[in-house]
């Protein structure tokens, strides 16, 4: 026995107790030899061929072929939401698409007409409910089957399971498909991406090299004319004043434009980073996370480009910023291999949620304080003898999260209930939680006096092993 497969479970119950029902149910409907037959060649047949065509033939034909009825398979059209012809044993795929006999209508139960029996065609609820594709309602089709004049005892009950076993079946391979289309759509989207994204955008660094060395050329330019300046004062020139106005406008003109190129060039850096890390080829490839390790000084990479994205905007709200407070000192940046881009965006989303999160409270004193820290610590053996962690503290004042909150606060999509007038998804903690575990991290949060303190734990020493690293999605 597997020991990480527990062998008593409420699901396995379950599925024992579903098994019975289903053998007491074939004992109750007596299915003669040759329709147990025909379902084994109905279900073995409908996965050896992938086509819908071949899949609507051999609805059509094995009830003919084992059991001597004509049948027709009606499915309704996407579009117009009526019945279509879809295959039948006298035509094939002749008449698909054209209209149904009068009389044949969509009905919630198996009816009879003229010398036709008519069972509809259920989707799988369960599936509708998770993927969803137009034509998966309940009812996406009607299977009629002749002459019904020579049915036997239980051939209507099998028919109108034979109709079920197709619905299903039809629905499992309408869903490949549209998976398979939006594969193929994702590897286009990928070539794009990479084609009209990333490579032009790596030419902006061009652009702006180029941009600064004009912006330079002016500053000398400026420097230059302070130096005519200079003389034209000695030789007292009645131009002067104009000329000194003109120095001015340059020099301030120069200054300005340096400024501009450097907050252009920091917001080029950051979207290109964030890019190149978030769709990276290799993710839509494997269907995961992976990392581009590289060794780094984690506070000078990583967390002062982010903090400095952020500062304006805290200060603004009025949030002061404790510099790099916790067990390590500031000027011992720790390296560690990390995917840079990847863990630049969790330390986005922590000094984003900041930005909206962060409340003025009372300290100790009486004093109002409104502030964020940041901090680092070394966690001895977190991982196990000999395998310590870094943990990295992301802190800002406000009401503490309560225990459940602080639970669930990393999960797809919560809020917690204060907070959900405010602007976001609940999408930005749950990224950092999978970005922290695909490092072998952890994520937490803890309310601590003063507010609440969201945190990740790395290993300190992470293998390298090459460039790349796959992580579970």
């Amino acid at each position: 026995m597997n020991p990480i497969c527990p062998s008593n479970t409420p699901e396995q119950a379950s599925v024992i107790a579903r098994i019975r029902q289903k053998k007491e149910d074939y004992e109750r409907y007596n299915f003669t030899k040759m329709q147990g037959r025909t379902l084994r060649a109905f279900f073995d047949l409908a996965q050896e061929y992938e086509t819908l065509e071949n899949f609507y033939r051999i609805c059509v034909f094995v009830p003919k072929e084992f059991l001597g009825f004509d049948s027709c398979l009606y499915l309704i059209d996407e579009d117009t939401e009526q019945l279509r012809i879809a295959c039948d044993s006298l035509n094939g795929l002749g008449m698909c698409g054209m209209s149904p006999p009068e009389g044949i209508e969509i009905m919630e139960e198996p009816y009879e007409k003229d010398d036709s029996f008519i069972a509809p065609i259920r989707g799988n609820k369960r599936l509708i409910g998770r993927k969803p594709i137009s034509m998966a309602e309940d009812i996406i089709g009607m299977f009629e089957v002749f002459p019904a004049s020579l049915f036997g005892h239980q051939d209507k009950l099998f028919f109108e399971k034979y109709a079920n076993r197709i619905g299903y079946n039809l629905h499992y391979k309408l869903i490949a498909i549209q998976n398979e289309e939006h594969l193929k759509f994702i590897t286009n989207l990928v070539s794009d991406i990479e084609h009209n994204v990333i490579v032009p955008n790596m030419r902006y660094n061009l652009f702006l090299r180029n941009l600064k060395k004009e912006i330079e050329h002016l500053g000398e330019l400026s420097k230059q004319i302070e130096l005519i300046l200079k003389k034209a004062s000695q030789e007292k020139c009645s131009h002067l004043d104009a000329i000194q106005g003109i120095s001015t406008s340059m020099h301030e003109l120069y200054s300005h434009l340096m400024a501009q190129h450097e907050d252009v060039a920091k917001h080029y850096r950051n979207t290109s980073l964030f890019l190149e890390s978030l769709l990276r080829r290799d993710h839509f490839e494997k269907g995961q996370l992976v990392l581009k390790r590289r060794l780094c000084r984690f506070k000078q990479e990583i967390i002062d480009p982010q903090l400095e994205r952020y500062r304006e905007r805290l200060l603004r709200q009025g949030c002061l910023i404790d510099e790099e407070s916790g067990g390590i000192p500031e000027e011992e940046d720790i390296p560690l291999a990390v995917d840079v881009g990847l863990i630049s965006q969790v330390y986005a989303n922590l000094f984003s949620n900041a930005e909206k999160y962060c409340r003025e409270v009372t300290d100790s004193n009486g004093n109002k304080v409104k502030f964020l820290t940041y901090g680092r610590e070394i966690l001895k053996d977190y991982f196990g003898p000999g395998q310590d962690g870094i943990k990295f503290n992301v802190f800002t004042t406000g009401p503490n999260l309560s225990p459940e909150e602080a639970k669930h606060v990393f999960e797809e999509g919560y809020r917690a209930d204060r907070d959900r007038n405010l602007p976001g998804t609940g999408h930005g903690l749950h990224f950092v939680k999978k970005i922290i575990e695909v490092h072998g991290g952890v994520v937490g949060c803890e309310p601590t006096p003063l507010g609440n303190n969201f945190y990740f734990i790395l290993p300190l020493k992470a293998p390298i092993n090459g460039e790349e690293h796959p992580g579970a999605n």
